[in-house]
C-alpha cells in the first residue's frame, strides 16, 4: 500500500465512526416521529422506511458500538431504540391490554426518562472533556 491509499483508508475510517454513532440517533428520531404521528392517527411510512430497525440489525450496532468502544451516551440511543421495539413488538403480536391514553403516557414517560438520561451523559462527558 503506497501512502496516499493509506490515508484514504485512514479517511474513510474515520468517516465510518462518524457515521455509527450519529445513525442510532437519526433511528431514534425517527422512531420518535414515527410513534407520535401513530398516536395522531396518521401513517406515515416514511420513517418506518428510514429509521425502521429490525432487531438483528440492531444487535449489530450495539456489537459495533462495544467493538469501537463507543460511550454510554451513544448507546443511551440503542437502549432506546430496543426498549421502543419490544414494546412495538409486544403491542402488535400480543397486544398490551391497557388503553392507549395509558399507551400513550408510559411512551411518553419513557422517551422522556430517556432524553433526560441522554441529555445528563451528553452534559457530564462534555464536561470531562
Amino acid at each position: 500500500m503506497d501512502v496516499e491509499e493509506k490515508s484514504i483508508n485512514k479517511e474513510y475510517y474515520k468517516l465510518v465512526l462518524k457515521y455509527l454513532k450519529v445513525i442510532p440517533m437519526l433511528i431514534a428520531l425517527c422512531d420518535v416521529l414515527n410513534t407520535i404521528s401513530c398516536f395522531l392517527g396518521f401513517d406515515i411510512e416514511i420513517f418506518s422506511f428510514i429509521g425502521g430497525i429490525s432487531f438483528l440489525t440492531l444487535a449489530f450496532l450495539y456489537l459495533v458500538s462495544y467493538v469501537f468502544r463507543f460511550c454510554i451516551y451513544h448507546r443511551m440511543f440503542l437502549h432506546y431504540i430496543l426498549i421502543n421495539n419490544i414494546i412495538g413488538t409486544l403491542e402488535y403480536t400480543v397486544g398490551i391490554p391497557v388503553s392507549m391514553v395509558t399507551l400513550i403516557t408510559a411512551w411518553s414517560a419513557i422517551t422522556g426518562i430517556f432524553l433526560f438520561i441522554i441529555l445528563f451523559y451528553h452534559r457530564k462527558i462534555a464536561c470531562l472533556t
